[in-house]
C-alpha cells in the first residue's frame, strides 16, 4: 500500500494502478528522499513538478508537506487520473495534471512560474539518449535556486547532465538510486 508520509495528509493511502504499468516509490525511499529534498530546499509553497508522475505519491508526498502548486505529468490517461483522484480524496489543493508524454510537454516550454522542485522518476528501461534529451529540456522550466530529484535503477549508469544542471548528490536505496541536481550557473556548468 502506498501513503503518504508526512505533512497534511501525512497517513493517507494512495491509489494506484493494478499490474505493471508504474513502479511506485517505496515509503522508504521517499522519507528517506523528502528528508534530503528538505535539507536543501523550503517546500513551504513551492512549484513542483511531478514528472513521469504515475500515481502522483511523489508530488502529492511534497504539496502534503508544504508545496504550493503541482502540474503532474503522465502519459498514460488511466493512470493520470489516479493522480487526479488522489489529490481530490487527500484534499490537496492546486494539482494539475497533463496527460501527455514528458518530453512533449517540456519541449512546449514552461508556461509561468519556475519550478522550485521537479521530481523525475522514468520507467527504468528509458534510454539514456531519451532520458539525456528530457533532462536538457527540464532546464528552462527551473527556478535558478530549484532542485532535480531523479530516481532511477542503482544499476543504471548515472545520468548525464546536460549543460544547464550540476550533479549535487547521488544516494542508494536497495536497487534504487536517488540523482540531485541543481541549476548551474555558468561557472559551475
Amino acid at each position: 500500500m502506498t501513503r503518504i508520509i508526512a505533512g497534511s495528509a501525512g497517513g493517507r493511502s494512495l491509489h494506484t494502478p493494478r499490474g505493471a504499468l508504474t513502479r511506485p516509490t517505496t515509503d522508504r525511499v521517499r522519507e528517506a528522499v523528502f528528508s534530503r529534498i528538505e535539507s536543501l530546499l523550503d517546500l513551504q509553497g513551492c512549484a513542483v513538478l511531478d514528472l513521469y508522475a504515475g500515481s502522483g505519491a511523489l508530488g502529492l508526498e511534497a504539496v502534503s508537506r508544504g508545496g504550493g502548486r503541482l502540474l503532474a505529468v503522465e502519459r498514460h490517461r488511466a493512470t493520470a487520473r489516479l493522480v487526479e483522484r488522489n489529490a481530490a480524496d487527500l484534499g490537496l489543493p492546486g494539482v494539475e495534471v497533463r496527460t501527455a508524454p514528458v518530453a512533449q510537454v517540456l519541449r512546449a516550454g514552461p508556461q509561468g512560474e519556475a519550478f522550485h522542485l521537479a521530481l523525475l522518476d522514468p520507467p527504468y528501461d528509458l534510454g539514456e539518449a531519451e532520458l539525456g534529451e528530457v533532462l536538457a529540456a527540464l532546464v528552462p522550466w527551473l527556478d535558478p535556486d530549484g532542485l532535480v530529484v531523479l530516481e532511477r535503477s542503482a544499476r543504471s549508469p548515472r545520468p548525464a547532465w546536460p549543460s544547464g544542471l550540476a550533479h549535487l548528490d547521488t544516494r542508494r536505496y536497495g536497487e534504487t538510486a536517488v540523482h540531485l541536481a541543481e541549476p548551474a550557473t555558468p561557472a559551475s556548468a
